[in-house]
């Protein structure tokens, strides 16, 4: 009598090594029939045999979209297929089946769906005002790094006549005041549109940058004005010495004047003869009385003085 032998094979074969006959581990799931089969990631490859394709009808208000789609594709694919149907982005769609929301990421299959299956297609104002201010924040970013790239392009060109007064001053030359002054207040005319943009990321980074630049600029030119404002006084002072100078050689000086003059003096007064005469003058003594000769009892005249009113 023969003996049979019988080959067994069950889950736990299945679970142990793959169909191809390889020893790497492999991951099953239960389908709705009651079928093990391989699990799927939305990033796995497709199989080597083609997918069924299936047509599911989605409806939307009061209007009824039939759409063919994989039988293994996702609930995310079927809200990219129904932009067109319906005009409604797919960040703003719900899907419901069986009277259950549905993920994007979960398969048609592996929930159920077959072909003629019936899925509610809804609008959902929470993702959709999230989706609204997202945009809105996407365009003042846009918005404030176009800003900025503007402003960026503007102190290029400033940046150019900074650069052609600094090489003047450094090269012992002078330049005029109030271009220096007039380029300062440009610069912080950007500097203050600079603090008027507002942003996180990158554009905060771009303007922290610009920022940072003009400011530079601004210090460079305060510099400058400085030693320009040096350099003035040196020359100012240089031509007043000079000025002096001149002066002092052109005319002689008050004190050589007077002693040359003095010197004339003494010349033209000077006598011509060798002998010097000296003249004594005699003075003579006059009485206020009159000459009458003195006596023990003279009497003096007395005389009547009349007053004029």
């Amino acid at each position: 009598m023969m003996k049979l032998k019988t080959k067994t094979t069950g889950l736990s074969q299945m679970k142990g090594s793959s169909a191809v006959g390889d020893d790497r581990p492999m991951d099953w799931e239960l389908r709705p029939g009651g079928m093990f089969v391989q699990k799927r990631t939305p990033d796995s490859d497709g199989e080597s045999t083609p997918t069924p394709t299936i047509r599911v009808k989605v409806k939307y208000g009061s209007t009824y979209h039939e759409i063919s789609i994989s039988s293994q594709g996702t609930f995310g694919e079927l809200k990219k297929m129904l932009v067109g149907p319906t005009g409604l982005h797919h960040q703003d769609q719900k899907l419901l089946f069986k009277k259950k929301e549905r993920d994007s990421k979960a398969f048609l299959d592996s929930c159920g769906v077959r072909n003629k299956s019936k899925i509610v297609l809804m609008e959902d104002p929470i993702s959709q005002e999230r989706r609204y201010v997202e945009m809105r924040k996407n365009a003042k970013m846009e918005k404030a790094s176009k800003s900025i790239s503007e402003i960026s392009l503007e102190v290029d060109k400033l940046a150019g006549q900074v650069s052609a007064l600094e090489s003047v001053v450094c090269k012992g030359g002078k330049v005029a005041e109030n271009d220096v002054l007039n380029l300062i207040d440009l610069l912080m005319n950007e500097l203050l549109k600079l603090d008027a943009i507002m942003g996180d990321g990158d554009v905060k980074l771009q303007r922290k940058m610009q920022v940072k630049r003009v400011q530079k600029y601004v210090e460079t030119l305060d510099l400058l004005k400085i030693k320009n404002s040096m350099a003035t006084i040196q020359t100012q002072t240089h031509n007043t010495n000079n000025s002096n100078h001149q002066r002092q050689t052109s005319r002689p000086s008050f004190a050589n004047t007077k002693l040359s003059t003095i010197q004339e003096e003494q010349h033209s007064t000077k006598p011509t003869t060798a002998s010097s005469t000296v003249v004594t003058t005699k003075w003579e003594i006059f009485d206020a009385s009159p000459s009458i000769a003195p006596t023990e009892h003279a009497i003096l005249p007395r005389f009547n003085w009349e007053f004029f009113e």
